[in-house]
């Protein structure tokens, strides 16, 4: 019997070391530990474009950004544009004759009104330039704002309409014309002005060109370029309207996260602004010989334009301070 036992050990330590010699010495004979490094060295080939890819598409979206930065801050630092161009981005149809006109008839009524309540003529004066001069100037820049806010909130949709166009095969020109005809305003009548100037037979690339004029924002300057070197020396265009996309979508993100969260620092300064006109009116209410003296007495008077003028101080620095550049 030992020599059973014997046999048997010896048959188990052969069997161990046959398996110990299969596992570790067939993959080097049958070549699966260089087939496995070969997949390895391919997928790392593989994966290192798409990285460099990414990282490309990462600077290149980056340079465009910073190339909308720039273009802000020149434009910023630009001349003010002739009456009869603002006119026109502010969407209005008005000549400057018509704007000078309107001017006059609310200087007149300013005065008018100014008059009739009994007012010095320094307060007519003064009613006279606030309605005829400040007035329309503050409505006409509010009127283009809010056009500019309008086409920026548009332009990286109608950007996306004539990327996925490009990428479809279709011309740069049937592009813009799908988003003169399907897009919101101030988009559609825009690109339907482009449109316009291309069937009178100026090349594509001028009538391009000329967008920033009638909407000076950084970002339609940018797009203008983009075009016009696409049209000239060409180029991948969608590529590069995609990063435009992306970064046009990622201001307006951040845009939207600023004025989230200015609201309370707004909210407070406009409870803090409001407190002393309300006090105000409330005191005269209750009291009306107690308050009066601020505008019967010359001493009043004096103080209560003191106190106007630091209150619009205050207002102003308020403003200021919450008014976040991005």
């Amino acid at each position: 019997m030992p020599e059973i036992d014997t046999l048997a050990i010896i048959g188990l330590a052969v069997l161990c070391a046959g398996g110990l010699a299969y596992a570790l010495i067939y993959p080097l004979l049958s070549g699966e530990v260089k087939a496995d490094q070969r997949r390895e060295a391919v997928a790392q080939v593989a994966a290192r474009p798409t990285r460099a890819k990414a990282e490309d598409t990462s600077a290149k979206r980056l340079s465009v950004e910073d190339t909308l930065k720039e273009i802000e801050r020149k434009q910023q630092k630009s001349s003010k544009p002739p009456l009869q161009v603002r006119i026109a981005q502010a969407g209005l149809s008005w000549t400057a004759k018509q704007f000078y006109i309107i001017s006059g008839v609310l200087a007149l009524g300013g005065a008018l009104v100014t008059l009739v309540m009994g007012m010095p003529p320094l307060a007519v004066l003064a009613a006279a330039i606030v309605f005829g001069l400040g007035l329309p100037q503050w409505i006409l820049n509010h009127l283009k704002k809010r056009r500019m806010l309008a086409f920026l909130n548009e332009l990286a949709n109608a950007v996306d309409v004539i990327v996925r166009g490009v990428k479809a095969g279709l011309p740069l020109g049937d592009c813009i014309r799908i988003v003169a005809t399907e897009s919101q305003e101030p988009v559609r009548s825009e690109f339907r002005h482009i449109i316009e100037q291309t069937a009178l037979g100026i090349p594509l690339h001028e009538a391009v060109m000329k967008l920033y004029d009638r909407m000076p924002v950084p970002e339609a300057n940018f797009f203008c370029i983009v075009v016009s070197i696409q049209q000239k020396a060409g180029g991948n265009l969608s590529e590069t309207l995609g990063n435009l996309s992306k970064v046009l979508r990622d201001r307006k993100k951040m845009k939207s996260k600023i004025v989230a969260l200015s609201q309370e620092a707004k909210s407070s300064a406009a409870i803090i602004a409001c407190l002393p006109p309300a006090v105000m009116f409330f005191v005269y209410l209750s009291t009306p010989q107690y308050i009066s003296l601020l505008w019967t007495t010359d001493m009043g008077r004096l103080l209560l334009a003191v106190c106007l003028f630091w209150m619009f101080t205050g207002v102003m620095v308020m403003r200021k301070m919450i008014n976040f550049d991005f």
